[in-house]
């Protein structure tokens, strides 16, 4: 599992921070966010993604700082609804990736990586017994529930959930209040699994997509947080709902700490039986050589060091 010295740095985090239309520069040893209310600095240790809307620059040496802070960087469309690209963050070490892509590797580990994801959707329930077929069908069963329990409670009309690629103003305030807070949820989770080292391309339910594993992790909380969030926001009409939304889910994300719960919740899924969580801190970030037989072999020269350092 990852070190207990790396928990720290994403899961006390807060979870993200938007800006558009403005300049991200470097201010000493954070950044400062420029725009017409002035330049505002940003204590960037401090958070976990930085998502970057349109009429967004940012200068190399403030993307620099930021990636040395482990702070994961977002390109997305506005008001954040899509995400176009992305950095990954600095990881100590690749026990997670390689345990993730060895689970992924293995027709058998996968699938048992996949029911502990269902697993934990359906508490209580015994689903050891059934299909990946029957798994979705029950997860499409629960997610049609869940919209209209939240429909009902905060007393807005749902039809069903829809989304048209290029058609955001036609679709109705329901849905457009869905996507905004499932993509908020998606940039926290990319920001937790690139901080954590493993692929967010690698998915275990979902594939063929690069945030496969995003939607993956994304899904286990949908129904407590984005759901609930999405139709509260529709009943109060307001007049950028999108922008509620996003306030809204920054608050539940800090409320519940997601992102601690996020990162355990991988550490449990990819890597079940390692009951020392401070087992890969004696690794640090030290380079090995690999070796068919012994495993880890010392003596490797980490070049990329070697060359910062001169």
């Amino acid at each position: 599992m990852i070190s207990a010295q790396d928990l720290p740095r994403i899961s006390d985090c807060l979870s993200y921070l938007y800006t558009e239309r403005s300049r991200i520069e470097q201010d000493g040893g954070t950044i400062a966010i420029v725009d017409d209310d002035g330049r505002t600095p940003v204590p960037c240790a401090s958070i976990a993604t930085l998502i970057l809307g349109p009429g967004t620059t940012v200068t190399h040496a403030a993307v620099k700082t930021l990636t040395s802070h482990g702070c994961a960087i977002v390109w997305a469309g506005e008001q954040a609804i899509r995400t176009y690209a992305s950095t990954t963050s600095k990881a100590r070490n690749t026990h997670l990736l390689q345990a993730q892509a060895q689970q992924w590797a293995n027709r058998r580990s996968r699938l048992a990586v996949a029911r502990r994801m269902y697993d934990k959707r359906f508490p209580g329930e015994d689903i050891s017994r059934l299909t990946m077929q029957q798994l979705r069908g029950r997860e499409g069963a629960r997610m049609r529930s869940a919209y209209r329990a939240a429909a009902d409670e905060a007393g807005v009309y749902w039809t069903n959930r829809s989304y048209k690629k290029g058609q955001w103003e036609r679709t109705d305030p329901p849905n457009r209040a869905l996507s905004a807070a499932n993509s908020c949820l998606y940039g926290i989770c990319h920001a937790a699994i690139t901080s954590l080292g493993c692929s967010p391309g690698l998915g275990f339910i979902h594939t063929g997509n690069a945030l496969s594993f995003v939607h993956d992790i994304a899904d286990l909380y949908k129904t407590k947080i984005t759901i609930p969030i999405a139709f509260k926001v529709t009943a109060g009409r307001h007049y950028r709902p999108e922008s509620a939304v996003r306030r809204s889910c920054r608050e539940a994300f800090r409320h519940t700490r997601l992102l601690e719960q996020i990162v355990r919740d991988i550490q449990v899924l990819l890597d079940p039986e390692t009951t020392n969580p401070d087992e890969a801190a004696s690794l640090g970030d030290v380079t090995f050589l690999w070796d068919p037989t012994t495993g880890l072999v010392n003596g490797a020269v980490n070049h990329a060091e070697t060359e910062e350092a001169r």
